[in-house]
């Protein structure tokens, strides 16, 4: 089987890998606290496999009991994807910010700064933050989710509407007139919106994309239409083919409610993964990783992230009802609640048999079987590719980059070189226009 179809994937990384003993079976450097180090060097492996992106993710807040047993150096991924950008020359860059915790006018500049530095390879991973500690660290109230997804809507249009502040022509650098810019094609925003005022134009000329790449990762009702809004790529958790086309249909019909192609999103479910030269030495690799667990840290990190109390839990009893009924509305805790109830296990015994990302694809065989997994959801169009979380960092990454990209180039399902230089041209997305060019 077949395709002129070409995959896409983004690596989601962390300093030493996805699954949470992955610091403590790979090559893990004590002597690089911050793991900047890891990232150029894994940054430096997706280059060599000419995938599409790195993407970083970030977090508001620190849990005491996640510094106990798992890395926990969050870092501003926006400044990381300044360091990574220099030491690169391809490969695109998303970092996650949030609406809810940010200013419009600031995270624009700061946005179209990194595209100019990479020349055109940056991506914003907008999300809305629904973790109250962090709202706690900010001195504020944590917004209901509707309301934080009215927020964040707006906020993107806000931080577009100052991208296209600068009009293409706008920088004219002519020294012999004595003119840097034209005023005339430089436009103040003067928004005034039911959140956000903000007056002026961005302060640095439109960068190379003209829109740096916008990625969300929200399944929930709200989030789907924030991304047929707003989205370039959509990162989500699907199980399997058949869930994978319906998220697509919802997908390209929100597109289409906001008057956007239908293809118009790039969707790249996650992909958690462990590799081996034969199936069976990839499952002693995942049997070697989940017995390095700690289950109380496994059972509390999946409570935490789906954003319950775990004061309220009881690991050797099913979740309770009350518990249950304290979820939020994301599709991630709905996806733990709803597990929970079929399966009515103790939340112990449930939390140690999601060794990735919970609701999403997990996989561990050999490269061919890999490859074959890809294949199925591209051609089936099921997805676009993959949002790809390596269970060990260095070591599955440069497994998939080395063994598994050859494979799907044989069967013509991945580039063979970078076609452009900037994120929407490994992506095959437009450069969008300024909406005040004349």
């Amino acid at each position: 089987m077949t395709s002129q179809r070409v995959a896409h994937f983004i690596v989601f990384l962390t300093s030493d890998g996805y699954h949470e003993a992955g610091w403590r079976i790979d090559e893990f450097d004590g002597s690089d606290p911050i793991g900047l180090q890891s990232y150029i060097r894994s940054t430096a492996i997706c280059e060599r496999g000419l995938l599409d992106a790195a993407f970083f993710a970030d977090r508001l807040a620190l849990t005491p009991f996640r510094a106990r047993a798992f890395p926990q150096t969050h870092h501003d991924p926006v400044q990381m994807l300044a360091a990574l950008a220099v030491g690169s020359s391809r490969v695109g860059l998303i970092a996650t910010a949030s609406t809810t915790f940010s200013n419009p006018w600031d995270l624009a500049r700061r946005f179209a700064t990194l595209d100019h530095i990479s020349a055109g390879r940056i991506g914003w991973n907008v999300v809305t933050t629904y973790d109250p500690n962090a709202a706690e660290n900010f001195g504020v109230s944590l917004p209901e989710h509707d309301d934080r997804y009215a927020r964040a809507t707006e906020f993107v249009e806000v931080v577009k509407r100052l991208w296209d502040s600068w009009e293409d022509g706008a920088l004219i650098r002519d020294p012999a007139a004595g003119i840097w810019a034209d005023p005339d094609r430089i436009h103040p925003v003067a928004f005034e919106g039911d959140y956000y005022s903000v007056a002026g134009a961005l302060s640095v000329p439109r960068s190379p994309q003209g829109h740096p790449v916008l990625a969300q990762s929200g399944s929930s009702p709200a989030g789907i239409d924030l991304a047929g809004q707003t989205a370039d790529v959509v990162f989500t958790p699907q199980r399997s083919v058949e869930a994978g086309i319906e998220f697509r249909q919802k997908i390209d019909a929100a597109a289409e409610r906001h008057s956007r192609n239908v293809g118009d999103v790039r969707i790249l479910p996650g992909l958690g993964y462990v590799l081996g030269s034969t199936e069976a030495e990839a499952r002693d690799r995942r049997q070697h990783l989940e017995e390095s667990v700690d289950p109380t840290f496994r059972w509390q990190m999946l409570a935490t992230n789906a954003g319950l109390d775990i004061s309220k839990i009881d690991p050797t009893q099913p979740l309770s009802a009350e518990v249950a009924a304290s979820a939020p509305p994301t599709s991630f805790a709905k996806n733990i609640v709803e597990h929970a109830r079929q399966t009515a296990q103790p939340f112990g015994e449930l939390a140690a048999s999601f060794t990735g990302l919970p609701g999403g694809l997990e996989f561990t065989g050999n490269p061919d079987q890999l490859a074959d997994l890809v294949e199925e959801w591209v051609t089936r169009g099921a997805s676009d590719g993959f949002t790809l979380q390596p269970a060990t960092v260095p070591e599955d990454l440069a497994l998939f980059v080395d063994h598994v990209v050859p494979i799907l180039q044989r069967r013509n399902l991945f580039r063979r070189e970078y076609q452009g230089r900037t994120l929407r041209d490994h992506l095959g997305l437009p450069r969008p226009e300024s909406r005040r060019a004349a």
